[in-house]
């Protein structure tokens, strides 16, 4: 066979040529240079990231026949039968096929004779964590006193499961996955070299789907070539690795920011069509929604598909990212368990439109229902007539006027007016501006009926005064996290459409005697935690059961519901 495959031809023959692993090349070119050398080496890490591949430059650098040296020649006898796999001092084991202790022993009792060729006999023991307990046994007193002109390289991709003896007497490398962009340089590299046309995105599929080994990516390569008959485009490449195109995941995206089932429904069956990999479209929905977060709060650090990420970033907001990411991220579990990954796949993308954060709009566009109308919003959203009249109650005072100084005694003294007729507040009658106060801020946040940091912000704020347009807020110092520019914003943006009035927030981190609503409600939780406990200590079945099944009550796991 005279072809050569692309992981062979263009394996690293020096350090210099090693992509990826720059940490581990600086320490053994200095150990080189300094003859500072160990008599062990464990190399660890994930498949196809250059573990053999550095041991094999060890060993031409001790045996290269021009001197020890960071950088063999590649020329000399020894440095080309290595090279080959030829040589007859690196001796390479793959510890899987050889477990038994009696190979292991047999193997050891060649390590006193001198190299036949070399400077140093080397010893390559690929997968060494699969040795069995009686093998890595017989291994340990030979790496603990080894001869002077022997060198022990362990390679491994599950470094646990080496006994820590045998860690302790190795010098340790941990290899790290290659970035995309790294394997994405050295494909185009290799591809102008071999005179291959390409397109560079289709350059992109390949480095993603390899996952941080090199040698998966050059082996996809050369799948690639042949798919392609001599040449890479993104559509064939895409169809080779049953990827998506990325649009769909777009489209996905747009769905869910209309809150629209069917068209979720609909882009999931023109996807089915390509016979796609199921788990990479979730893994591409990943990447997306951390594209658009990293566009909402650092816009600069996006590179690729900027404008839909702009526009998506404009259409959802953070808190729905963050929520659609965790969906995406635990429902990649599911597409396994589920009857078919399709299934899977609609069923997570339902979640995500059944748990989206609910937005309320602004209370002019709300109609309190009748006892005969459906319980639902004309936006579809949930709504609670009394969190209504909370926002009602409070754009009306919100609206009042400021009046000067001499008009105070006698707003003061004025009755407060009736509330029109149907139109009740929560308080039982309208207020004026000088009423509004923490109990108010209490009901509107408590049925404010949406989800996120912006509602935690709200739930830790104690209200304090008003200024004029500006509303002065105390917040909870262990609260303090929650007070970014950007929930900032969005409180003061949803107070302004929810009250129909420009307010200014000015919130100051600090302790008050008040409750704030989040306060209110863990104290209730607790008093309802303390009744439920006391009427289980009087129940006369539930103390049957403690003395028939010797049992013991739970602390804090008794509590009432709502109508209790």
């Amino acid at each position: 066979m005279s072809y050569q495959v692309l992981a062979r031809k263009w394996r690293p023959r020096s350090f210099q040529s090693l992509v990826g692993q720059p940490h581990v090349v600086r320490a053994l070119t200095n150990a080189l240079e300094q003859g500072r050398l160990h008599h062990a080496y464990l190399f660890s890490g994930t498949r196809g990231v250059g573990k053999t591949t550095i041991a094999r430059i060890l060993a031409k650098a001790l045996n290269c026949e021009r001197g020890i040296r960071a950088e063999p020649c590649g020329r000399c006898s020894n440095c080309q039968e290595i090279d080959a796999g030829r040589f007859v001092d690196l001796i390479e084991v793959d510890a899987a096929s050889r477990t038994k202790v009696e190979q292991t022993r047999a193997l050891l009792d060649n390590v006193p004779f001198a190299p036949v060729k070399g400077r140093y006999k080397v010893y390559l023991i690929d997968e060494v964590h699969m040795f069995s307990a009686s093998s890595f046994n017989a291994l340990l007193k030979t790496l603990e006193e080894p001869p002077p002109h022997v060198c022990f390289i362990l390679a491994t991709t599950d470094p646990q499961r080496v006994p820590v003896t045998v860690l302790s007497r190795c010098l340790q490398f941990q290899l790290k996955r290659l970035l995309p962009e790294e394997i994405r340089a050295q494909l185009s590299r290799i591809l102008e070299a071999e005179n291959i046309p390409f397109e560079l995105s289709s350059l992109d599929l390949l480095a993603q789907a390899a996952d941080g080994s090199m040698r998966d990516a050059l082996s996809l390569l050369d799948q690639a070539i042949s798919y392609g008959a001599g040449k890479l485009v993104p559509e064939e490449v895409r169809a080779l690795l049953g990827t998506v195109d990325r649009a769909h995941s777009v489209h996905i995206l747009q769905a869910l920011a209309e809150g629209s089932g069917e068209k979720l429904l609909a882009e999931v069956a023109r996807i089915q069509e390509l016979t796609p990999d199921f788990q990479g479209l979730v893994e591409d929905l990943l990447w997306m929604l951390h594209q658009i977060a990293l566009y909402q709060q650092v816009p600069q650090a996006i590179s690729q598909e900027k404008e839909s990420v702009a526009a998506l970033a404009q259409q959802l907001s953070p808190e729905e990212v963050q929520l659609y990411y965790q969906i995406a991220l635990q429902g990649q579990e599911d597409l396994d368990l589920a009857p078919t990954p399709r299934l899977g796949l609609e069923m997570l993308l339902l979640r995500m439109l059944a748990f989206r954060p609910v937005s309320l709009e602004p209370a002019e566009s709300l109609a309190v229902p009748s006892r005969a109308s459906s319980p639902m919003a004309v936006s579809g959203k949930r709504e609670t007539p009394t969190g209504q009249k909370a926002f009602e109650a409070m754009r009306r005072t919100l609206a009042t006027k400021p009046k000067p100084a001499e008009e105070k005694q006698a707003v003061s003294e004025e009755k407060s007016p009736k509330p029109e007729e149907g139109e009740g507040t929560p308080m039982g009658s309208s207020r004026n501006l000088a009423d509004l106060n923490a109990e108010q801020w209490h009901e509107f946040v408590t049925r404010w009926e949406t989800n996120g940091f912006t509602k935690a912000l709200a739930q830790h704020c104690v209200f304090d005064r008003r200024e004029g347009t500006e509303l002065h807020f105390f917040l909870d110092p262990a609260a303090e996290s929650l007070l970014t520019d950007a929930t900032k914003r969005r409180l003061e943006e949803t107070l302004c459409r929810m009250l129909g009035s420009e307010v200014q927030l000015k919130i100051r981190v600090a302790s008050t005697t008040e409750y704030s609503p989040a306060q209110r409600m863990a104290e209730q939780r607790e008093q309802k935690q303390r009744v439920a406990e006391a009427i289980l200590a009087r129940d006369a079945g539930a103390q049957a059961m403690r003395e028939t099944f010797d049992a013991h009550w739970l602390p804090n796991t008794a509590v009432l519901d709502e109508e209790s």
